[in-house]
């Protein structure tokens, strides 16, 4: 009876699929970032080195401290740097845009102004176990024309966690704790851009071929300047089902939350169309970052092939609601 039973136990595990398991996930460094795999693909890099602009550009553009590539589940490309409309956009990535320091108007989003700049630091631990893999990175926010030369204005403690993959999707929670080193308050000024967590879209993407859903039933149309609690950008790719995307989640512990939103309408750069989001805290009201306090905003992304919908993404809001 014994070998009977662990003989149709064997025939069943032989024909589970694969794919039915999580993938553990790798983490690998490099002269340029950290790799985070599922076996021999690459899902998403941190870029600690400072990306090169093309000839011609302002050397202000080029950075470091950003996410690029981040692919789906099938290998397909969803982030795009240095797109020439926009040389400052880099992938996914959080700068504050107006900001008052001791006075003074700084923008460390706006590369090309040469006010500010965020760059990485440091390397500040590094762990991999059975369910994840991530990284927490030390990026600096320096005011580049305060009176005494340039000066450390906030320092940003960014986390980031990628969960083992499943068949169609995984998880990567993006976390940041921002604090001002400084004896007085950086005013994070109330305007459409800036912090929270920034997408600058693949390049095939346009009004044509991709879409916008937030929590709130808001298309691309309707959704800028919008509160949700999530939203759904996806769009044409080459993954076998034709479509990929990404669910971003903000926490109901952040500010502001359901967030404010900055959503490209579809008209954008000349009407072409290109995909940007936002989850901007600061949309439309002012936030004052006091000395000797931390502020943590807590993210998650659902990175997928195929389609996901409104349901699927209020479960994995309220799953991301609870930690």
């Amino acid at each position: 009876m014994i070998l009977k039973r662990l003989f149709f136990q064997s025939l069943f595990l032989l024909f589970l699929p694969v794919m039915a398991f999580p993938q553990k996930i790798s983490m690998e460094e490099t002269s340029t970032g950290f790799d985070f795999k599922s076996g021999n693909q690459l899902l998403l890099t941190y870029q600690t080195a400072v990306a090169k602009v093309p000839d011609g550009v302002k050397a202000y553009f080029s950075k470091s401290g950003f996410i690029h590539p981040l692919n789906s589940p099938s290998g397909q490309e969803l982030t795009r740097i240095q797109p020439p409309d926009h040389y400052h956009h880099y992938g996914i990535w959080g700068p504050w845009t107006k900001t008052t320091i001791e006075g003074r108007e700084v923008d460390f989003w706006n590369l090309g102004d040469g006010k500010g700049r965020v760059d990485f630091e440091k390397l500040i631990s590094k762990k991999t176990n059975k369910d994840f893999a991530e990284i927490v990175v030390r990026q600096n926010h320096m005011d580049l024309l305060a009176p005494s030369g340039p000066q450390l204005a906030l320092e940003e403690d960014l986390s980031i966690r990628l969960w083992n993959k499943k068949k169609k999707l995984y998880l990567v929670d993006y976390t940041t704790t921002i604090s001002t080193p400084l004896s007085s308050s950086v005013m994070l000024d109330a305007y459409r851009y800036g912090g929270g967590i920034g997408f600058r879209a693949t390049e095939i993407w346009d009004q044509t071929n991709s879409t916008v859903l937030t929590s709130e039933g808001l298309d691309r149309k309707a959704a800028d300047g919008s509160f949700a609690k999530w939203v759904i950008v996806e769009g044409v790719s080459e993954a076998a089902s034709g479509r990929s995307g990404i669910l971003f989640l903000s926490h109901p512990d952040n500010r502001s939350h359901p967030e404010p939103m900055r959503v490209w309408p579809e008209d954008s750069n000349q009407g072409k169309g290109n995909v940007f989001i936002e989850f901007c805290p600061i949309r439309h009201e002012s936030w004052e970052i006091l000395p000797k306090k931390k502020y943590t905003l807590k993210y998650r992304m659902i990175v997928f092939d195929g389609v996901l919908t409104a349901k699927e993404a209020d479960k994995y809001w309220k799953e991301f609601a609870k930690k």
